[in-house]
């Protein structure tokens, strides 16, 4: 057997993954892996996104384990963790087409008004505009901007790409590095956040970067909330700035019930719902399954984190 076929899961009880422990336990036997305490395993799912420091002390109990799955695509909150002398699993990619569809059905909403008519209580026409033959820059080349570019086809946008490796990307007019995101932003309608959060990342949209934004454009963010200053956005769409934003996620989160960014006809916030839980665990279930039977051959893992770019 290879490393990795002896497998626990922790921590026992609470854990915060889309799925419960005897569902991800059942993953584990359908992807031939052998359920073992954590004392004899060599792999680990850590269920639990929420207490670091717990996997942090489990895995300085225990340095047999070479192996660990996360349940969650960004790994931030583990950041210290992550180091290439054990290999690790996050989710990304696994929940990338809801999410998408979450940017779509958000976006669609926020361009014909809709924030604006669920809070109305009168008759009264909103400004909307079309999606059709729109500008788009997404930022971020993983699973979701894939699976948001095969959505956004038929709509006939043009689509510009910013990510780290500024590799081509089918279906996009071009793709750039960051260092080009500036100069995209004034000929950018949407701008879709999709991307890691990392030191580097952390406040990337700025005052600076609205301000080159056109009047009218969208601001859409379903990857982490600390990526946007939240005082410069909160601003931009009080002042008109800003056309508009639609978050699944804030920072804070979750975002403060008196918080000004509730009052505004132009933003709309979910609650870190793009995935929820009932289209996510199916997913998470079938990363590991197929993660464990790939450990089994000896086969390369999907979702593996590169402790140098975190993520």
């Amino acid at each position: 057997m290879a490393d990795g076929t002896r497998i626990c899961v922790l921590p026992a009880a609470p854990h915060s993954a889309p799925a419960d422990r005897d569902q991800i336990e059942d993953a584990v036997r359908a992807g031939g892996g052998t359920l073992s305490g954590v004392a004899d395993a060599d792999g680990m799912i850590w269920t639990d996104w929420s207490d670091p420091a717990a996997l942090g002390a489990t895995l300085r109990e225990h340095p047999q384990v070479r192996w660990v799955q996360l349940v969650t695509s960004g790994v931030d909150a583990f950041g210290p963790l992550i180091t290439d002398d054990r290999v690790w699993t996050s989710a990304k990619g696994a929940y990338a087409e809801p999410m998408a569809e979450w940017v779509l059905a958000t976006l669609l909403a926020g361009f014909r008004g809709v924030p604006g008519y669920a809070r109305d209580r009168r008759w009264e026409p909103q400004s909307t505009r079309s999606l059709f033959g729109a500008r788009v820059t997404i930022v971020g080349g993983g699973g979701v901007t894939s699976a948001l570019i095969r959505l956004l086809a038929p709509f006939g946008v043009t689509i510009d790409v910013v990510r780290r490796a500024p590799v081509n990307v089918p279906g996009v007019r071009r793709t750039v590095g960051p260092q080009l995101l500036e100069e995209l932003a004034p000929q950018t309608d949407v701008l879709v956040l999709a991307l890691a959060l990392t030191p580097e990342t952390v406040g990337l949209v700025d005052a600076r970067l609205l301000e080159r934004l056109p009047d009218d454009a969208w601001l859409v963010n379903v990857a982490r909330g600390a990526l946007v200053v939240t005082d410069d956005l909160t601003v931009a769409l009080e002042t008109g700035r800003l056309g508009g934003a639609v978050l699944d996620v804030t920072e804070p989160e979750p975002l403060p019930a008196g918080h000004r960014l509730w009052r505004l006809a132009n933003c709309l916030i979910t609650p870190h719902t793009s995935c929820p839980a009932e289209l996510a665990a199916p997913l998470l279930l079938r990363r590991v399954r197929d993660n464990v039977a790939r450990r089994v051959a000896g086969l390369q893992l999907d979702g593996v984190v590169d402790p140098r770019a975190g993520y």
